[in-house]
Parts: structure tokens; C-alpha cells; sequence
């Protein structure tokens, strides 16, 4: 029966090669086919025929891919029908390391304790298991059992790797020394792979000089030796050490050079990851995603985009959930909705796990893309939550204006049991400026210490400041400033300054600005504010000398501009701008808008423009703001009907909010446009924010 079996797994072999390749034996094909077909009665014939070891071995070997389910059932296999001189600490390592893969740290626990006189093998299995998951305190604990136990076998170098890992994990200085004490005196101190893993141990303890002594003093040294000191030195913030290190180095493995790249990204200099990048003689996904990465975390994010399509183009092989969590962030900066489209597809396409890192990714790219629905989406068909997930949608719905339900989802969220931080709170009291709602955004902030147990950071400070000086209650904002227990910063100070604007406050925002500039004399905006307060008052004299003291200082105003995707492509305008490929296109469209726009009613608000030149100039200034030639590009280059987002650095100036409004209606279009504070979703002549923001 056992022949005929053998022939019919190398039967299934031929009608299935591509599958397994890697199995050369009849043998091997006989455990291919026990773990496809018919596990029981497979794993019986076996273990009850000859090869016992081998069989066992190689079935425990392709178990790796198969669920905990048919694992459970491999124990039972073996334990009803392996003979007794079968070696059980060899089923037990295999058993226990396969329980590790699957998380299943208890099981793994479980299958050791069954073990009547554990060898070293399966010491280190369980110790290894432990590491790989984080858990440092019963790696720790279990080795304090080893050293304890009577019958236990002694420590050797695979032990004592697995608990400097746990040591360094916790940064348990006190375990740590007396780990390398005992390295020591039990004679293992020579040993390469003990070597590196104290070497690893100290750089992240932060004692640099002790790792560079245990690596001088090697008389044998690997490539990972070399690549522990560089990725050390990348640790310690010393990018110019590692360097030196890595200039030495005759053997470079991928880890050293991305190790490289890693530590110049930290610091900052992208340009030398790039140079060290683009000198790789090979790269892998790992390479690939430090330096998308790299981008991504210094804010170049178009340049992250680029690498990720040339990745695509020439690396050979797939993006993993790392890569796609970078790229998302940069998507999410800058609005590329079609390429966040593109990435969620291929997710799906590919039956890629939605885990927690890549939903939040992709549910943070959604909603700042301006896609709620699609947000929403991606939460409900995420299977674990966590508090930065919650923070996503809850904030994503009060930029978005959806006061009430991003309170909805707070409450949710404790139901959950699931603990808000500073953040979601932000998020909270976000939804509640947009909104209006002061009253309950003073609850919210009474809430965060008295409730939840958290200090109120400057950032809710100046949220609550925010939301009171928009409401018109500039008397509460300012005594609230005043009692601060930290001192106030620019923002803070700004966020007051906004209310007087709005309310036209000019003797308080005088007072206002007056904070503002001690703290930073080159703020822009406080010039800007009183230059426009002097000229809407008709004092255009004053709102000159106001001018020329700014370029005087030297300050300059940051300049507003606005992008739009399309095409892959980001297109990125200025006020005035003639630089675009399209400019004549684009103008030409202004134009016919403009004289749409006077027929529906709209009135430029000429008052905003503070140069002394006429109403018609005035006008031609105000149809050249940055927003209007992104909306004029994207009405020329998307279908008709099509939705048009465009993104904005400063905050929409009232007269582009108005005349939004009005193209929306004229072109029976839908306009989402995100500024600095919030999304306006444009409709019908009517805005989501309802004229207040």
C-alpha cells in the first residue's frame, strides 16, 4: 500500500510541478502530498514505515505554510502513532518554532512542557520563540528557570543571543551587564554570534564606546560584525562614524547599505541616501523602502512617488505592505488620489492581508484625499483597530465637517475600550471649531484631564483659542491664553489674531501682534494683518510703512500655492502663474468663467487686494489666486461631471471661496478643495464648511 501511494504523490508531483520544485524525492512528493491531501492517513503510513526521522522532519518542514488547525493536527499524528525511540526533542524544536510562526507562544509553552528531558535544542527553541515576539520579560523569566532547574541543560551561544535580544528589548541596563557577566565566566565571551548580539545590545543601551571595544577586541570578524558597528553608529546618531565603517568595509551586505541609507534619511541628508542608494551594486525590497521612506519622512513626497514608479518599472520584483504604507503617506500629503486608487486595487488584486499599519495608511490617504466614503470603507472592513485608526476617521470627519458623527465614532471608541490620546482629542476639538460648536468643544477640553487622565498640550491650548476666537468670544480666548500654564507660542497667539480679523478687533489685534513679533519678528502674517487692517480702514499710508518695514526685515510672506492632480502628475500653480504648459488654455478659461460668474451674480471682493492700483487691476489680481487656475486646469483636462480636487497651502481667501461656490453651480460640477485648516466640498453654488471656517 505504501508503494502505491508513493506512485500516486509522484503522479500528483508531474500534474503539479510548478508547485513542487522544491521537493526532489519521493519521499519529499509523499509529504507534499500528505499536507494537500490527506493529512491523517498519510502522516500514519509514514510513521509507521520506514525513515521515520526523515519523514517526520520533512513533513514538519512544509508545515510552516499550513493553518494552527492542521498543525494540532500533526501533534496528534505523532504523539498516537511515533514509536517510542523516536527522538522527541527533535518533534518538539520543529513543533515548537512552526507554534512560533503562527503566534502561538502558549501552544509552543504547552508543547515543552510535555517534554519528559529537554535537550539545549528545545531550550533555545522556546527562548527563540519568545524573542521573535517581543515578549523580553518571559524571554528573561524562562531563562532564570534554565539557570535554576537542576536538570536543565547549560546555557550555549543560541541561548544566550536570544536573551541579550531580550535585555536590549526592555534596555534592562542591571539584566544586561549581569548577562554579560555570566557570558564571561561561563567561557562563551569568544563566541562571533555572542560577540555581535552584546555588540547590538550595548549600541542600544547608548553606550557606543563599550560596542566599539567588544568589536576592536574580535580576533574574528563577519559581515555582521561590520554591519552591527555601522547600524549602531546609524543608531546613535553618529551618520559620520558608520560612514567611516562603511568606507572600510571590503564586504557590504544589503543590510549595510541600507543601513547607510537609513542613517543619512535620519539626519536629514536624503541627498547622500540617494548617492549611497543609486551606488548599490543590488537592491532589494527592503533597500527600495528606505529610501521611498526617506523621502517620505523629509517631506519630499513627489520624489517618494517618483522612486515608487521606478521601483516598479525596474526592481523585478512586487511592493510589500512597507512600501505601500510610505507611499500612502506621501499620497495623503499631496493628494494623488489616483495613484492611493491604484495602491488600494493592487492591494485587493493580489489578496494582500489588510493589516493594521496598511489600513490606517490607506484610510489616512482616503479621507486627506478628500474620499470620506472611501475612508469609512476601509475602516469598516478593517478586522483590527487601534487608537491611531480610530484618531484617523474621527479626524478625517471634522475636517471634513462632520461634527457629529466624528463624535459618534468617539463614543464608539470607548465602547470599544480603546483609550483616546492627545491626538484624537485634537481630532475632537478639531470637529468642534469647524462646526461652531463651542459649548461642547469646552467639555471636550475640561474632559482630557479630569476624565482621561491627560496633561492638555499647547496644541489643544491653542485649538480651544481657535475655537472661541471664531465664535466672536475674543474676551474667553484671550483670558484663556492668559492662564496657561505653559507660555503661549505663535500659534497660540495666531489663532487669536484670526478671531480679530474676522471680527475686526483692530485695537486687541494691535495688542495681539505686539506677542506675536517678540516672539518671532519675522512673522509675516502679523505685517500682512496689519498692512490689510490699515487699508480696509482707508489708511493706506500706514499699510505701506507696514509693507516697507517687512521688506526692511527682511520678511517675506509665504507665498500660497495650490496643486491638482492628474495624470499621475502633480500640477502645482502659483498667483499669477504663466509657467504651466497650458497657461493660454488655462487663462482662456478664467475668462469665460469670469463672465459666467457676473451673470450669476458673483462680485469679486475687491477690498482684499491692498495695493493702491484700480478696481479693474484689483479684479485681474484676485482671478489669478492660485486655487482659481488649479480649478480652471482641472475643468480643462477631466471629463465632463468629473469631481475636481485641488489642495492649497494657506487657508481659501473669502473671495475664492465665494467664487467656488459660484463655478460649482455655473459647471454643474463638484469642487473639493483642502486648505490648511479644513476641506470645502464645493456643490451647487453651496460649501460644506456653510461660510464658516
Amino acid at each position: 500500500m505504501f508503494i502505491s501511494f508513493i506512485k500516486s504523490a509522484c503522479k500528483f508531483k508531474n500534474k503539479y510541478s510548478n508547485r513542487c520544485d522544491s521537493f526532489n524525492t519521493e519521499a519529499d512528493s509523499v509529504i507534499y502530498l500528505s499536507l494537500s491531501l490527506s493529512l491523517s492517513l498519510s502522516l500514519k503510513l509514514a510513521l509507521q514505515h520506514n525513515n521515520h526521522r526523515k519523514l517526520t522532519t520533512l513533513l514538519l518542514k512544509c508545515a510552516g505554510k499550513l493553518s494552527i488547525k492542521q498543525l494540532l493536527q500533526i501533534q496528534a499524528q505523532v504523539i498516537t502513532y511515533a514509536p517510542p525511540y523516536l527522538n522527541t526533542n527533535i518533534i518538539a524544536v520543529k513543533l515548537i518554532g512552526i507554534s512560533a510562526s503562527h503566534a502561538k507562544l502558549r501552544h509552543a509553552s504547552l508543547i515543552f512542557t510535555q517534554l519528559t528531558n529537554p535537550n539545549v535544542y528545545a531550550y533555545n527553541a522556546l527562548l527563540k520563540a519568545f524573542a521573535q515576539h517581543n515578549d523580553w520579560n518571559q524571554t528573561l523569566s524562562f531563562f532564570n528557570y534554565q539557570l535554576s532547574s537542576p536538570t536543565a541543560p547549560s546555557p550555549d551561544e543560541y541561548t544566550f543571543t536570544s536573551v541579550i535580544k531580550a535585555c536590549a528589548g526592555l534596555h534592562s541596563l542591571s539584566d544586561g551587564f549581569k548577562v554579560h557577566a555570566f557570558i564571561t565566566k561561563t567561557g562563551h565571551q569568544g563566541n562571533l554570534f555572542v560577540q555581535n548580539s552584546l555588540m547590538d545590545m550595548y549600541f542600544k543601551f547608548g553606550f557606543a564606546e563599550i560596542a566599539y571595544e567588544l568589536f576592536d577586541e574580535m580576533t574574528v570578524r563577519d559581515v555582521v560584525s561590520w554591519n552591527t558597528l555601522v547600524s549602531g553608529y546609524v543608531l546613535s546618531g553618529d551618520v559620520e562614524k558608520a560612514r567611516r565603517v562603511f568606507d572600510m568595509m571590503v564586504e557590504k551586505s544589503l543590510v549595510t547599505w541600507s543601513a547607510m541609507i537609513t542613517g543619512y534619511v535620519r539626519s536629514g541628508d536624503v541627498d547622500a541616501a540617494r548617492e549611497i542608494f543609486d551606488r548599490m551594486p543590488d537592491r532589494n525590497v527592503i533597500s527600495w523602502n528606505a529610501m521611498i521612506a526617506g523621502y517620505a519622512q523629509n517631506e519630499k513626497y513627489a520624489d517618494a512617488i517618483d522612486l515608487f514608479w521606478q521601483m516598479l518599472r525596474v526592481s523585478g520584483f512586487g511592493p510589500n505592505d512597507v512600501t505601500f504604507v510610505n507611499v500612502l503617506s506621501a499620497c495623503a500629503h499631496v493628494g494623488a488620489l489616483d495613484l492611493g486608487k491604484w495602491i488600494d486595487q493592487y492591494i485587493k488584486r493580489n489578496g494582500m492581508e489588510l493589516n493594521l499599519f496598511l489600513g490606517n495608511a490607506l484610510a489616512d490617504m482616503f479621507s486627506k484625499c478628500g474620499c470620506l466614503a472611501e475612508a469609512r470603507r476601509v475602516f469598516n472592513e478593517m478586522q483590527v483597530r487601534d487608537v491611531i485608526t480610530w484618531t484617523i476617521i474621527i479626524s478625517g470627519l471634522a475636517t471634513h465637517g462632520h461634527a457629529n458623527e466624528s463624535f459618534d465614532h468617539f463614543y464608539d471608541m470607548l465602547e470599544c475600550g480603546i483609550k483616546p490620546n492627545e491626538i484624537t482629542f485634537m481630532g475632537i476639538l478639531s470637529a468642534c471649531t469647524h462646526a461652531g460648536l463651542v459649548e461642547e468643544g469646552l467639555k471636550f477640553f475640561n474632559q482630557i484631564d479630569k476624565v482621561y487622565g491627560i496633561s492638555p498640550t499647547i496644541e489643544h491650548y491653542g485649538c480651544v483659542v481657535d475655537l472661541l476666537s471664531r465664535a466672536g468670544r475674543l474676551n474667553e480666548a484671550e483670558d484663556l491664553i492668559n492662564s496657561m500654564p505653559m507660555k503661549p507660542n505663535v500659534i497660540v497667539w495666531g489663532a487669536l489674531l484670526g478671531g480679530c480679523r474676522i471680527y475686526k478687533d483692530v485695537e486687541r489685534g494691535e495688542r495681539v501682534v505686539q506677542h506675536i513679533l517678540k516672539l518671532d519678528s519675522g512673522h509675516s502674517g502679523s505685517y500682512v494683518y496689519l498692512a490689510n487692517v490699515y487699508a480696509s480702514m482707508g489708511r493706506l499710508d500706514a499699510a505701506a510703512s507696514c509693507r516697507l518695514r517687512m521688506r526692511e526685515s527682511g520678511v517675506t510672506k509665504t507665498p500660497g500655492y495650490s496643486w491638482i492632480e492628474h495624470g499621475h502628475t502633480i500640477h502645482e500653480f502659483f498667483m499669477g502663474d504663466r509657467s504651466h504648459p497650458q497657461t493660454d488654455q488655462i487663462y482662456s478659461m478664467i475668462s469665460e468663467l469670469e463672465s459666467r460668474m457676473k451673470l450669476a451674480g458673483y462680485r469679486p471682493n475687491t477690498g482684499l487686494v491692498v495695493h493702491s492700483v484700480d478696481e479693474e487691476e484689483k479684479e485681474d489680481v484676485l482671478s489669478t489666486h492660485s486655487e482659481k487656475l488649479a480649478i480652471a486646469f482641472g475643468l480643462i483636462n477631466t471629463r465632463e461631471g468629473a469631481t475636481i480636487r485641488v489642495m492649497k497651502n494657506l487657508r481659501v481667501c473669502t473671495d475664492c471661496h465665494e467664487a467656488t461656490k459660484v463655478i460649482s453651480k455655473i459647471v454643474n460640477r463638484e469642487i473639493i478643495v483642502r486648505d490648511r485648516s479644513r476641506f470645502h466640498h464645493f456643490k451647487d453654488g453651496w460649501c460644506s464648511c456653510n461660510d464658516y471656517w
